[in-house]
């Protein structure tokens, strides 16, 4: 009797201990859905469909509709924007043209790159590029320097004629960025990147707002990998370093140069 109790038992507590693998990982357990590269894009502003650096964008839209995407920039990154359309097998003409504009909606001059282009009749794509100017920590009031924050991208179709309004487009848009390096580093920097929301979300962290209450500023959703103002280190503190180490030996050699053998040598009186 007491060899099956103790059998019973032990069946008992196997069974106990399976029964969470039988049953599988919970729902909330499950893995999250990963989220692919963006497929639509924005009509305005506002509706900017928001995008990784690196990460291909693509959307279908209308010719003549405004497409737009927004992507984060922080300091000391030069953003390359490219973007291509795909035209339908026959249309007339067409002459289309991207533009950057940052987080106060000002619009960024390219650098260089090939910001608008015309399609000939026979063309079934047509590529552009845009390379901005060096994203500055700090800028004068009055300057139009690219500053840390939110940067819209706007490709759109102009002067077309009336047989190629509406006609369906694709659209494929690239982000990357390059580090500029100490060489772009100043003196100064924002308190607050300029992104959708950032103004409304510092007023109710001062205290702002009659009643207190949270009236759910939304913010922008994307940022740099690792963090906003992540451009601290640049190799100007490598070359200050260097220069302060130079700087010393050079010190020491000098003074090790002028400063003779000791003691001069006694010279024995004359009689």
């Amino acid at each position: 009797m007491r060899f099956t109790r103790a059998l019973s038992a032990a069946v008992l507590l196997l069974g106990v201990a399976a029964s969470p693998a039988a049953a599988g990982p919970s729902p909330s357990a499950s893995p999250s859905q990963d989220g692919g590269a963006p497929t639509e894009a924005g009509t305005s502003f506002r509706t900017a469909t928001e995008i990784e650096q690196g990460q291909r964008a693509t959307a279908n839209g209308s010719a003549g509709d405004y497409l737009y995407w927004s992507f984060p920039a922080d300091a000391g990154g030069r953003p390359t924007v490219r973007a291509s359309a795909r035209l339908p097998e026959t249309h007339a003409p067409q002459t289309w043209r991207i533009d950057v504009y940052d987080g106060l909606r000002r619009r960024q001059a390219c650098q260089w790159g090939a910001e608008n282009r015309t399609a000939a009749a026979d063309a079934s794509t047509l590529e552009l590029a845009c390379v901005l100017r060096t994203v500055r920590a700090w800028s004068e009031p009055w300057a139009n320097d690219p500053l840390p924050g939110t940067y819209y991208v706007r490709l759109t179709a102009v002067r077309l004629p009336t047989s190629d309004l509406g006609v369906p487009v694709g659209a494929e848009v690239r982000v990357d960025s390059k580090d500029a390096g100490g060489a772009a580093a100043v003196d100064g920097s924002l308190a607050e990147p300029l992104v959708p929301g950032v103004a409304v979300s510092s007023g109710k962290d001062d205290g702002g707002g009659e009643d207190g209450e949270d009236h759910g500023a939304v913010l922008s959703a994307i940022e740099p990998e690792d963090g906003w103002s992540s451009g601290w280190w640049s190799d100007r503190w490598v070359w200050t370093g260097a220069g302060a180490v130079l700087a010393a030996l050079a010190g020491i050699g000098g003074y090790t140069l002028t400063r003779g053998s000791g003691r001069p040598p006694r010279v024995p009186p004359t009689a």
